[in-house]
């Protein structure tokens, strides 16, 4: 075997200090981050042992900082009404524990979207109801519709939906859709012409082509589902515009729920639509007060209060993290919770622990087998610390559950957009909506028991197989990127 070429003391020199800088660049770069220490040390480490794949991955896929500029004039404007509607919870929240009224008190702080009032609040079980009730909003609107959806599918329910879209751009309504370039790539150019053709603006968020931007943003989602129409109904919840969340074009759709709103909470879902349009089209339109009326009408007051709670990777302050978690903390009854990727981090999971050790009736739902093995493996590897707290966990076996809700006591119920894990608390932009009082406790308990009929709930000290075992525990290491 030859000898390998010896280099000379002048190249090694050149090396050794290429090698020094490059590990200070990184140092520098990925310590003004601010991220965790384990997270920070852990980046370093992978980069100085793959010092051109880690620095790729790194580039591509590690922690980034998004900022975002805020339409204040719409957030002044859609503030119009906030005080009449805090006085008005205010004598409702009278006679309701101190931690609620902080509760509501959290969210605007850690969003700036303070709660509101809806005259109607209307739970949708699955695609059927989900769809009609959207298509029906959609055919009343007389001014605009807005649709902001992570999955819009060029098939069966999305064909029909762009057809009615196109309808109402014939009838002069404006129309405004925005989808996420990742989780809506199968819309071609083919199947949204007929719909741009017909006088309606549509926006792609975030594009994934290399070279749209420095800095790709791979991770960085829009989650959202939101539908607004007229400024005076809304919808949010779990459910994307695809056939696999139809039950009646597929027996095997997912189980979803989804929420219609009615009310001045409408104007926030508007508000947050309204933002991400213009993030992703860098469009600053309706600036006048004509177009802030139409947009942001001032519906009559509801009777529920309602909070719109939003975040993002544009903001530090994970709001719908710490709603959830702080809505947990106060429990005393009840705290039962429907998620398809559950990966609980560190504050959520000691919230759980923490509510079933002092008595409290702590129910988490799944699915047998979500749409991925290794979220379901790291699901696995959580369960054994849940029920030997006090925790009882269920898994659905029906079909694939899809709903992201929560209820707790007789207080607080919510669905959205957000899964339990990272990805929703940290990476995604999600939506969700906190109702406070029965008009959403009621119904979501009542689903919330319907579904544990088809149901099976994980027993303590199961015995699994060993590689099983390892298998979760293995995808557990991934929690933090899940």
């Amino acid at each position: 075997m030859p000898d390998l070429p010896v280099l000379p003391d002048a190249v090694k020199t050149a090396i050794s200090f290429a090698w020094t800088g490059y590990i200070a660049v990184l140092t520098v770069w990925i310590v003004l981050q601010k991220r965790s220490p384990l997270s920070t040390l852990s980046w370093l480490l992978s980069l100085a042992w793959l010092p051109i794949l880690g620095f790729v991955i790194y580039y591509f896929f590690g922690p980034q900082r998004m900022r975002r500029q805020r339409l204040k004039r719409i957030r002044s404007h859609a503030s119009l009404f906030a005080k009449a509607d805090l006085d008005r919870l205010k004598a409702q929240f009278s006679h309701a524990p101190e931690q609620l009224r902080q509760l509501a008190e959290l969210g605007q702080a850690a969003c700036d979207l303070p709660v509101a009032t809806a005259s109607d609040v209307s739970l949708l079980v699955g695609g059927g109801q989900t769809f009609n009730a959207i298509f029906d909003a959609i055919r009343a609107a007389r001014r605009h519709v807005h649709l902001e959806y992570y999955i819009f599918e060029p098939d069966k329910i999305g064909t029909a939906l762009r057809d009615l879209l196109i309808r109402k751009c014939g009838e002069g309504v404006e129309v405004r859709l925005l989808v996420d370039a990742l989780g809506s790539k199968q819309l071609g150019a083919r199947f949204l012409a007929p719909l741009k053709e017909a006088g309606a603006e549509v926006g792609l968020f975030h594009n994934t082509r290399i070279g749209r931007r420095l800095r790709p943003v791979i991770n960085f989602r829009t989650h959202r589902k939101i539908v607004v129409c007229d400024g005076s109904v809304g919808f949010t919840g779990g459910l994307n515009i695809t056939d696999d969340e139809d039950e009646r074009t597929r027996p095997d759709a997912y189980h979803d729920v989804h929420l219609r709103l009615e009310g001045n909470v409408v104007r926030w879902l508007q508000t947050v639509f309204l933002e991400d349009w213009a993030y992703a089209t860098r469009e600053r339109k309706h600036r006048t007060a004509e177009d802030f009326a139409c947009l942001l009408p001032p519906p009559a007051p509801g009777t529920h209060p309602v909070q719109i709670v939003a975040s993002g990777p544009d903001s530090e302050r994970e709001a719908i993290h710490r709603m959830i978690v702080a809505a947990i903390h106060f429990s005393t009854e009840r705290v039962w919770i429907t998620t398809p990727y559950f990966v609980p981090g560190p504050p959520t999971l000691m919230a759980l622990t923490n509510a079933a050790m002092r008595g409290v009736d702590v129910r988490i739902l799944v699915p047998r087998r979500s749409d991925s093995l290794i979220v379901s493996a790291a699901a696995r590897s959580y369960f054994d610390d849940l029920i030997d707290a006090g925790v009882k966990v269920w898994e659905y076996g029906a079909r694939m559950l899809h709903s992201k809700t929560m209820l707790v006591d007789d207080a607080v119920g919510m669905v959205g957009t957000a899964n339990f894990d990272n990805r929703s608390f940290r990476l995604n932009y999600e939506i969700s909506a906190f109702a406070y009082g029965p008009v959403l406790t009621v119904p979501l308990g009542a689903q919330f028991e319907r579904d544990l009929r088809k149901s099976v709930r994980v027993e303590a000290n199961r015995r699994l197989p060993a590689w099983q075992r390892l298998a979760d525990a293995t995808c557990r290491l991934f929690s933090p990127l899940l």
